[in-house]
């Protein structure tokens, strides 16, 4: 056997596509059997290199071959009705003494096939990623909404909370009077909607003072403030949030056929803050703060604020407060109440759709 026919025989067995090519021409001189069988119109003769592969750039494959590089390109061709995706490496060769190209075809279906499940699961990973992040952030947000977010953090690090003294906090409760009537009696749909919109105003005033709603039970209202983080003028900010609350109500009444009256009761004292629950959390306050201003809530007329000796020193600089006598408090025995009538000064809303400025 002699050395060509041998070399013959090792293009014709090659796994890939072997193709010799006219320099100048581009002209596809030799094909072994693989290539005729990827691009079978290249057996006959003057079959050019676009015939196969389409348009080739000639400006950057010279350049390449200038820098002593191979140009590469990627070419789709059927074989019995399926589609095979080839990488396509042209060099170029002497070959005795006449400058030839030498292009290599080589299968790349499956790499392909395998680039693209890559890519998919890629993709298919990365939507669930967002879907968990979305989930994620939607826990997060309702859980800010029923605890502060010092508490949320420490409960999101550790996995528990310690409940906290706070000696120094101020309460406020809120209550409609004949909500449960008007619920009953009217549009239900209707007077939740209307619900939803004070809370959401009183959401507002609380957050400008420093307040946090802590949470709210059918239509009573709880805010605090001082808690967690310690705030100087905890006595004075509460009882800013109820004084703008009664004067947004007021407005909202003149304006709306629905007229809705609060009781409202504030109170200064020691606290203790706490998550309770296991599978469903719930973050509460406790203590005789609470407690006594559950009960100047309960003793408050239709909208009036009610407050205690145990608060009046801490505001009454700032506020007007009239005197209301000593009265017999349950649980806590007699006390000197004062309902709040008013701030003195003025008091400027930045909260769109509420009031701009206000006597205070």
């Amino acid at each position: 056997m002699n050395l060509e026919h041998f070399n013959r025989m090792l293009l014709e067995s090659a796994g890939v596509g072997l193709a010799i090519l006219d320099s100048g021409s581009l002209e596809i001189l030799f094909g072994n059997r693989r290539f005729i069988e990827w691009f079978p119109g290249a057996a006959g003769a003057g079959t050019q290199l676009r015939d196969v592969i389409g348009d080739v750039d000639t400006d950057k494959m010279e350049a390449r071959f200038a820098s002593g590089r191979s140009y590469t390109a990627e070419a789709k061709v059927k074989v019995k009705r399926r589609e095979v995706t080839l990488a396509i490496n042209i060099s170029k060769s002497e070959h005795k003494d006449m400058p030839a190209l030498i292009m290599e075809c080589q299968n790349i279906s499956k790499i392909k096939e395998l680039e693209y499940m890559i890519e998919s699961y890629s993709k298919m990973v990365e939507k669930q990623n967002r879907t968990l992040q979305a989930g994620k952030e939607r826990v997060e947000k309702l859980l800010l909404n029923i605890m502060p977010k010092s508490v949320y953090e420490e409960l999101k690090t550790f996995g528990v909370t310690t409940p906290q003294r706070y000696d120094d906090a101020s309460v406020l409760m809120v209550d409609f009077v004949g909500f449960t009537e008007m619920a009953i009696s009217q549009d239900p749909a209707g007077i939740i909607s209307e619900l939803n919109d004070i809370f959401t105003a009183f959401d507002r005033i609380a957050e400008q003072f420093g307040c946090e709603r802590l949470k709210t039970i059918g239509d009573a209202y709880m805010a605090v403030s001082g808690i967690p983080e310690p705030t100087p003028d905890h006595a004075v900010n509460i009882a800013k949030l109820a004084v703008l609350m009664l004067r947004y109500l007021r407005r909202r009444n003149e304006a709306h056929r629905q007229e809705w009256l609060c009781r409202i009761g504030i109170n200064s004292g020691p606290v203790i803050g706490s998550i309770v629950g296991v599978q469903k959390y719930v973050y509460d306050i406790f203590g005789p703060g609470v407690n006594l201003a559950a009960r100047m809530e309960e003793m408050s007329d239709p909208m009036q604020i009610t407050l205690c000796e145990d608060m009046y020193p801490l505001i009454r600089h700032e506020f007007e407060l009239t005197d209301l006598g000593v009265v017999d408090v349950k649980g806590f025995g007699e006390k000197r109440i004062y309902s709040l009538d008013g701030g003195r000064g003025v008091l400027t809303l930045r909260s769109q759709g509420l009031a701009d400025a206000l006597p205070f």
